[in-house]
């Protein structure tokens, strides 16, 4: 996993939610099919900072007039003048995957990839947890992906049961519709290949395999990820042995790979 694809995650979010679905679509029994649904949510409390924006934000600054500056010639005081800014609570889209018995028949199981919103509080992180709770209401099986290291864990698996050697990991997290009580924990260290996940349809089926590091792989090239600024400090920063591995591997690649963004 690259961390770097972190601050591009909108379009790396929708890339790996769509390839993910194409992937396990050809390895399902013929009367299951996977779905990308979405859901959406606004954003507006203005003193949280937006991991997810939208395509473009635009706002306007109204500069104050001179009358700021002049002074209030009887008094000495200056007029107070705001700058007005006008905010837009532009919704946000999110994906996720379905995977039903044919014609939108029943939910067998659900694969959610996390985002920075799921994980920073506010809208984004409560229509997640929503999600999440109604899922292991039913006898679905639900899917966690976090490849995602900024914010807080919002897995269907305490914090504090989460192993401590694991705990800044990219993890998996697999919940059985049948064990509702049972988490499978997938930790996927930074330094290590990412792995194929066994994604869990109805108990008499055999699992399918979601092979995750092709899947990156194709967002990389798909979205021209060779722009990257590999320069730039990660938020939040990397453990100290792994910024040392990372600036390693980057001292071996061409200067033309490792180019920063302009």
């Amino acid at each position: 996993m690259d961390p770097f694809l972190e601050k591009h995650w909108g379009d790396v979010h929708h890339r790996l939610v769509q390839y993910a679905c194409d992937a396990i679509q050809p390895c399902l029994p013929d009367d299951l099919r996977a779905r990308v649904e979405e859901r959406v949510f606004v954003e507006s409390e203005p003193a949280r900072v937006r991991q997810v924006i939208p395509d473009v934000s635009v706002s306007e600054i109204h500069e104050p007039s001179p009358v700021f500056c002049s002074g209030d010639k009887t008094t000495g005081a200056g007029v107070a003048e705001p700058l007005v800014f006008e905010l837009s609570d532009s919704p946000v889209t999110e994906g996720y995957i379905e995977i039903r018995e044919r014609s939108g028949g029943k939910l067998i199981t659900v694969i959610e990839f996390l985002s920075p919103s799921n994980k920073a509080g506010g809208a984004g992180q409560e229509k997640y947890l929503e999600k999440q709770a109604e899922v292991l209401q039913s006898d679905a099986s639900l899917v966690e992906i976090d490849l995602v290291r900024a914010g807080q864990r919002v897995l269907a698996l305490p914090v504090d049961q989460i192993p401590i050697p694991h705990r800044n990991d990219y993890l998996a997290c697999i919940s059985p519709g049948w064990k509702r009580n049972r988490r499978e924990l997938y930790p996927m260290p930074l330094r290590r290949r990412l792995p194929i996940l066994p994604i869990p349809l109805r108990r008499h089926d055999t699992p399918a395999q979601l092979d995750l590091q092709p899947l990156i792989d194709q967002v990389y090239a798909a979205g021209r990820y060779d722009d990257l600024d590999y320069a730039s400090e990660l938020q939040p920063a990397l453990p100290p042995e792994d910024k040392l591995w990372i600036g390693q591997l980057l001292k071996a690649l061409p200067s033309s790979v490792v180019g920063t963004e302009k």
